[in-house]
């Protein structure tokens, strides 16, 4: 064999490794994008359906809401909540009518692997201040997946122990000017009772959708955006923020959803906000 035909045999053998070597690592990554876009949406699928039935359970027990035991109300209360323990349940109609998930005490990486997790510190349901909640958005549930195809005005639903809240996405940043005669005219907006409108005062500036870097804390503060902003108790509205990675498949930013309470309704038998009719 020349030495011609020696080099080249030595570079077929080379190109053959090389390429074993690329479908290996193909088959590795793929076996990385099964496992965490599909198997760990199986597992967290499991999670959730336990901390929703030990809640649906808890439920099934708590005093009734005359109870003169607990003063008339029994609410959940921030120390009362042990992390990684489910205390809400979350419902987005335009999401569709099977879209509910119970929401977790915490956003450790336990906790969002069951469910959205409450940020501890921030507002509960219904109260002034800013319920944030994080989730995920690609594997592991991926509970807030289509958060960017929610539109001003879509009802977001939270369900606790004693009470419904109805919150809906604030105005879009490009929809305020205008926003009396554009898109705050549809039924979902001008109601007469849940209006929606742009945020005034302190809160001016605050959209229904940002994206942020990683670090901006700010955007689950009592006032978003500005973190150390002071409120006048009855100026404070009850806000609602949730939280995710942006874009898909990518931890480079965050996206932010913020929403505003519109009404509250104590819960009565079978009873659920007509909201949740909204597709």
């Amino acid at each position: 064999m020349s030495a011609r035909e020696g080099n080249g045999h030595r570079l077929l053998r080379t190109i053959g490794v090389l390429g074993e070597l690329l479908i290996t690592l193909g088959v590795v990554m793929l076996l990385f994008v099964v496992y965490e876009v599909y198997w760990t949406d199986v597992v967290s699928a499991g999670k959730q359906r336990d901390v929703t039935s030990a809640l649906d359970r808890e439920w099934a027990g708590a005093p009734a809401a005359d109870d003169p035991t607990v003063g008339g109300q029994r609410r959940t209360t921030k120390s009362s909540v042990p992390d990684g323990q489910g205390f809400a349940k979350l419902s987005v109609p335009r999401f569709g009518s099977d879209y509910h998930f119970t929401v977790l005490e915490g956003t450790s990486t336990a906790a969002l692997e069951a469910g959205p997790g409450h940020y501890t510190g921030t507002a509960f349901p219904g109260e002034p201040g800013n319920f944030s909640v994080a989730g995920h958005r690609v594997g592991k549930g991926a509970p807030f997946n289509d958060l960017d195809q929610l539109n001003s005005c879509d009802a977001i639903i939270l369900e606790t122990d004693t009470s419904w809240y109805v919150y809906r996405v604030l105005p879009m940043a490009s929809e305020v000017v205008g926003w009396s005669t554009g898109r705050g005219t549809a039924p979902a907006c001008s109601a007469s009772t849940t209006a929606v409108t742009p945020p005034g005062g302190v809160y001016s500036g605050v959209a229904g959708r940002e994206i942020v870097d990683p670090s901006d804390g700010a955007a689950i503060a009592p006032v978003p955006g500005k973190a150390g902003a002071t409120v006048d108790p009855k100026d404070q509205l009850a806000l609602l923020t949730l939280t995710t990675c942006d874009p898909q498949f990518s931890a480079e930013h965050r996206m932010i959803i913020h929403a505003t309470l519109v009404r509250s309704m104590p819960k009565s038998g079978s009873a659920v906000p007509p909201e949740m009719q909204e597709h």
